[in-house]
């Protein structure tokens, strides 16, 4: 799926996928993300990414008014206040999406689905 920023000089498509690897970079800079989280619905097991597959842990949509629907399946340091750390991720990612794109954000969404320990 892709969303469509029409300006005085045409049309640009951008496709989800860079929405996500742009917004997957943006949250593990944000303190207290340890990183992005693989849930196994098999297994139920929950995998911890490495750098090069941050989008696995992040689903990217568009409303019927072309706003971004961000979902984050994340893993958070210990110690952290949880809520803390996701309204930093909300906002962090929010701003830097819209401005990147051009596209306006309408929900981002945070499961988060472990805690580890960092040394």
């Amino acid at each position: 799926m892709k969303g469509h920023v029409d300006n005085q000089y045409g049309n640009v498509a951008i496709d989800s996928h860079v929405i996500a690897k742009y917004a997957g970079a943006t949250a593990v800079e944000c303190f207290g993300i340890v990183g992005m989280a693989a849930v196994s619905v098999k297994d139920g097991l929950v995998k911890l990414l490495k750098r090069e597959s941050l989008t696995r842990g992040i689903s990217v949509s568009f409303d019927d008014k072309n706003r971004l629907i961000i979902d984050f399946h994340v893993i958070v340091a210990y110690g952290v206040t949880i809520s803390t750390v996701a309204d930093n991720l909300v906002h962090n990612v929010k701003y830097k999406v819209e401005e990147y794109t051009g596209l306006k954000v309408g929900k981002i969404n945070v499961y988060v689905e472990g805690v580890r320990i960092i040394d």
